[in-house]
């Protein structure tokens, strides 16, 4: 820890007040519980990454994950089910450290979750303008309250509307100049000045949305009642949302020195997180791009830049209890609304769609989920979609190539259609031999057709297991082969392939294969196929 540590420390802490009550609002519950999981967060969570300038608190993603979640139960009951929810969230977070999970992150195609987070930005925008104008809410999802609001444009309240737009007037001028760090501090105190000085009375508040405590805040045990299936749906939900993000801060924000990442560490650090924010009444946290951004900005050299930042919230808290209090709900939403604004990569949805026809449809689909379904439901496509999506490229991107003997060289050529009588056929095959990949190997390997005596070495090397699929391909084609009098031979076999394609295996399905071992020179197993099918040819022909 050092000096510079504490004071880039402040900068996080005067934009985390403002984002954690943001996120509280964003989640359909007090602001306080933002403020508390902010808190927590950044000081215990910090204790653990493996990425030292991560800051853990509250995102604007896991939030409405949170609140899609809570749609269905009372209002006077969900303090104690967010409390819950991110107990489990943060038990599942770890357990999936245990598990070491933090490889399968890279499942999730980056056009689904840049889809996702675009869908989410559009999510808070649109449900975020009744807010900001103080305008009636009518809709059931954020974009037909969007909807209303424009429909009916002398339904809001002026005065609501005068103190969010300058709210937001706010952020965005001073984005530009050396008070751009406080900016969101200037965006509550203003609009709270303004309100006070005009009387403005009918504008809600931060204290209209629950009582806020005062004085120092002590972690309390959760309500086992608030417990339920859907709960553990949506922390689920928001495990993935979380664990992913985290993954992409680690990416934004290398450590100095050069040394790298551990995913699983992080997953715990997350974890441990929002087992304290929990224990402290507040809501999931995360890995947030936004403020370790603000924390590099800041110039912290350690984990304690963003550890600090949640003491000195803990500080605002203490001692600033009622002026939170007074902030009116309209900033709030101006806050949230920028930072969604903002959080849009115009040039990464620009790469997305110049990358083809899979990756738009990706894009699209995912973005049209998250602003249609509920935001568990929607994770709930993606992780599908990123899955077909890997499924679909190891098939395409399959290709077999012929590889033509000259002297003790092999030389690529385009695969034949067709197998010729007596003719030795020679190929290699790039991409995977799993699922599709393997049915797509059947559709691409040269027909025997009424070939006699003829010979295919396909090569495997590097290939250290396969499915069962490419054992039926396979199987089938050995027996098309021999049927003429041809044999299938498999070149660069590695042995735990040829532990588990066992002879009483081979034979209980009916086909005869020629295996040669790879060996550590490379095309070594492949020349050797090739002499012993010369051979097999030439005895052949003499019969």
């Amino acid at each position: 820890m050092s000096k510079a540590d504490v004071v880039a420390g402040i900068p996080g802490a005067i934009g985390g007040v403002p984002d954690g009550m943001a996120a509280g609002v964003l989640a359909g519950v007090s602001p306080v519980h933002g403020l508390y999981a902010s808190m927590a967060g950044r000081f215990f969570g910090g204790f653990g990454t493996s990425t030292q300038l991560m800051v853990v608190t509250t995102t604007s993603a896991s939030a409405l994950a949170v609140g899609s979640t809570l749609t269905d139960v009372e209002p006077d009951q969900r303090s104690a089910a967010i409390v819950m929810l991110t107990l489990i969230a943060g038990a599942m977070m770890i357990v999936a450290a245990i598990l070491r999970l933090g490889k399968y992150t890279r499942f999730v195609s980056h056009s689904v979750m840049t889809g996702f987070l675009l869908g989410i930005s559009a999510n808070i925008l649109f449900g975020q303008l009744p807010s900001l104008l103080g305008a009636p809410v009518r809709g059931s999802i954020a974009l037909t309250k969007a909807l209303h609001v424009v429909l009916h444009p002398f339904d809001f309240d002026w005065r609501a509307a005068v103190v969010g737009v300058l709210a937001m007037l706010l952020i965005i001028s001073l984005a530009y100049t050396k008070l751009r760090t406080v900016a969101s501090l200037f965006a509550l105190i203003v609009p709270m000045i303004v309100v006070l000085v005009f009387g403005w009375t009918q504008i809600g508040t931060v204290a209209d949305t629950g009582e806020i405590p005062t004085g120092f805040p002590m972690p309390h045990l959760p309500e086992l009642s608030a417990l339920s299936p859907a709960l553990v749906t949506g922390a689920l939900a928001v495990t993935v949302i979380v664990l992913v993000q985290g993954t992409g801060v680690a990416e934004s924000a290398p450590n100095p020195g050069g040394t790298r990442s551990s995913v699983d560490r992080d997953f715990t650090a997350q974890g441990i997180g929002n087992i304290f924010a929990g224990l402290f009444r507040g809501m999931p946290v995360g890995g947030s791009v936004g403020q370790t951004a603000i924390n590099v900005s800041s110039g912290a050299r350690s984990r304690w830049g963003g550890m600090w930042s949640g003491l000195w919230i803990l500080v605002i808290m203490v001692g600033l209890a009622a002026v939170v209090g007074r902030v009116p709900l309209p900033t709030l939403a101006a806050i949230l609304m920028v930072a969604a604004a903002r959080s849009i990569n115009q040039d990464r949805l620009i790469a997305i769609w110049s990358s083809g026809a899979i990756s738009r449809t990706a894009l699209v689909v995912t973005f049209v989920a998250t602003l249609l379904l509920p935001v568990t439901a929607a994770v709930g496509v993606g992780v599908a979609l990123s899955l077909l999506l890997q499924l679909n490229q190891e098939a395409i991107d399959l290709k077999v190539v012929r590889l033509r003997v000259e002297g003790d060289h092999l030389v690529e050529a385009k695969a034949p259609r067709t197998v010729s009588d007596n003719e030795i056929v020679v190929l290699d095959v790039y991409g995977s031999l799993f699922y599709a990949g393997a049915r797509t190997l059947q559709a691409k390997l040269p027909d025997p057709g009424g070939a006699h005596d003829s010979v295919v070495i396909l090569r495997l090397r590097g290939r250290t297991s396969v499915s069962a699929t490419f054992l039926h391909v396979i199987g089938d084609y050995a027996r098309r082969l021999d049927a003429l009098g041809g044999r299938l031979y498999l070149s660069g076999i590695d042995p735990r392939i040829r532990d588990v394609w066992t002879d009483d295996l081979l034979y209980a399905q009916g086909m005869r294969i020629e295996f040669f071992p790879a060996t550590s020179t490379l095309g070594e197993s492949t020349l050797a196929a090739y002499a012993d099918a010369e051979v097999r040819i030439h005895r052949e022909r003499r019969l």
